[in-house]
């Protein structure tokens, strides 16, 4: 899964899954355009990358900010001369029953996880379409697939996602610009690593394979849909969660 020559934008990757994703991008040869809102932790992945011999940058960026989206975008391309890969990761929660949730807990997580997304696509879509070659992945959630207590501004921002990506699939395809989503699961990260250990063993009795998902088996999905090998992979949902939904 060679990415000699290409080039990743990936949001959300100052830690976590977008992190993990960035990494594995560059160990399969990609320079990565690291954008999010700390540039702290954006400079320890960087860090990280060029320790290693990888090539990698970072954008200070907001997605929910469109004037930031497009700014950072402009620096990308002026930089690196292009962008192939967008991994579209930045992700929010603002957890709440439905009768409790407030407008503005509603509006942020869909304005970041959602519309955010919108604004990265329409800011790189042209890059793709100019050298008739591009990925887009979509970080979205097995709660955009099943839903989930508490979270119905998380679930409806993830669901959307994925019908972002099939729209937009059917819009590029033509032009050799293949566009999926990537929906984990349960996954060790800092998020559930605060969940109480009781909750944890219940999780894990759900999963088929007996094990909660790292963030590294989300990083690899993501590192094959952005290959030459998955250029016939198009509107798909690939789900990384260890069995729990199937089908």
């Amino acid at each position: 899964m060679g990415l000699e020559g290409r080039v990743a934008l990936v949001t959300g990757s100052s830690q976590g899954i977008g992190r993990a994703c960035a990494v594995r991008l560059a160990q399969a040869g990609a320079s990565v355009a690291l954008a999010a809102r700390n540039e702290e932790k954006l400079a320890s992945v960087a860090k990280q990358i060029t320790g290693s011999g990888g090539r990698a940058a970072t954008f200070k960026m907001d997605v929910a900010s469109e004037e930031d989206v497009k700014s950072a975008v402009r620096a990308v391309i002026a930089q690196f001369g292009k962008i192939d890969i967008l991994i579209n990761n930045a992700g929010i929660t603002r957890d709440q029953l439905i009768m409790r949730m407030k407008r503005a807990d509603w509006d942020v997580v869909l304005n970041t996880n959602l519309t955010g997304a919108y604004s990265c696509i329409q800011q790189v879509i042209g890059s793709m379409l100019k050298q008739r070659w591009g990925r887009i992945i979509n970080v979205t959630s097995i709660f955009g697939q099943i839903g989930q207590s508490g979270q119905a501004n998380y679930a409806a921002s993830k669901a959307g996602l994925i019908g972002l990506t099939m729209a937009v699939a059917r819009e590029v395809a033509s032009r050799n610009i293949t566009v999926n989503a990537v929906a984990p699961g349960f996954i060790d990260t800092a998020m559930t690593g605060a969940l109480p250990a009781d909750m944890k063993e219940s999780m894990v009795k759900m999963i088929p394979l007996g094990r909660i998902g790292s963030d590294l088996d989300v990083a690899n999905a993501v590192a094959f849909l952005a290959s030459e090998e998955a250029g016939y992979i198009t509107g798909h949902v690939l789900n990384v969660n260890g069995g729990i939904l199937m089908g």
